[in-house]
């Protein structure tokens, strides 16, 4: 079996639960990251019978459209099996899944089985803190293993088994992270935003119309120079406070 795990790991998060899938499913895996700056990205062309898990974030309970525009078009399914998985920041994933799960249909995999996990909120970080931990790890390995014996028996996973309704959510906007004192002009988070949004000339700002708040300068800044500002994090983590107070589990869908 040829494994593949496609991803769009802003943060990381999402990357640690694809990781752990992948390792309940067992074989060795090909890497595909979707989060990177344009010129870096890979196409991946399967054949029939390869397996991809496909792990995305969970934006304001949808995939964000970029993730989805390059599924799109830098993976080609060619009818091989798909796992899809939404990572949401313990509040809700809504419609992702479901949206995840179509995207992947209509371009032509043969979807056996979604999973909804719970990673580390990638703006307000004490929500979901240190997920996925060790309870989520195991959780997420036993998922792989479960997942390894529907791909066997071939079964499609119907969209109706889904939580998520027609139409999605509508989009919502996010913040802007911009540079503080502590900045360097290193230039990294420049370097590695996946949609160019950090101009070289002025490192501290960001272009608002291009950013798509994944929070991936914040992540990879080596002196916590980024961030959305004290106001705007405040006014966000009472707007999702409730959504959030309570542990979410992982879930696993399979036919």
């Amino acid at each position: 079996m040829n494994l593949w795990q496609i991803r769009f790991s802003p943060t990381g998060g999402t990357q640690r639960v694809a990781n752990a899938v992948c390792n309940g499913i067992g074989s060795a895996v090909n890497e595909c990251e979707l989060c990177a700056p344009e010129s870096e990205l890979a196409t991946v062309e399967f054949t029939e019978g390869d397996v991809a898990v496909v792990a995305m974030p969970v934006y304001g309970g949808r995939i964000p459209a970029l993730a989805i525009e390059r599924i799109k078009t830098q993976i080609k399914a060619n009818g091989a099996f798909c796992a899809v998985v939404a990572v949401y920041g313990n509040r809700a994933y809504d419609d992702a899944l479901l949206e995840l799960h179509k995207t992947c249909t209509d371009m032509g995999f043969k979807v056996i089985a979604a999973v909804g996990a719970v990673a580390e909120h990638s703006i307000i970080r004490k929500y979901g803190a240190g997920r996925p931990d060790a309870d989520d790890l195991n959780d997420l390995q036993s998922f792989g293993e479960k997942i390894k014996d529907a791909i066997e028996k071939g079964v499609v996973l119907p969209e109706s088994a889904l939580n998520g309704n027609y139409p999605y959510k509508k989009p919502m906007a996010g913040p802007n992270p911009t540079g503080g004192k502590k900045c360097t002009d290193c230039g990294k988070c420049a370097s590695l935003c996946p949609v160019g949004a950090i101009p070289s000339e002025n490192l501290r700002s960001v272009d608002k119309k291009r950013c798509i708040s994944c929070m991936r300068c914040v992540s990879v800044c080596p002196n916590g120079a980024r961030s959305i500002g004290k106001l705007m994090h405040g006014m966000i983590t009472l707007a999702i406070k409730k959504g959030c107070a309570e542990r979410k589990q992982n879930e696993l869908f399979i036919p």
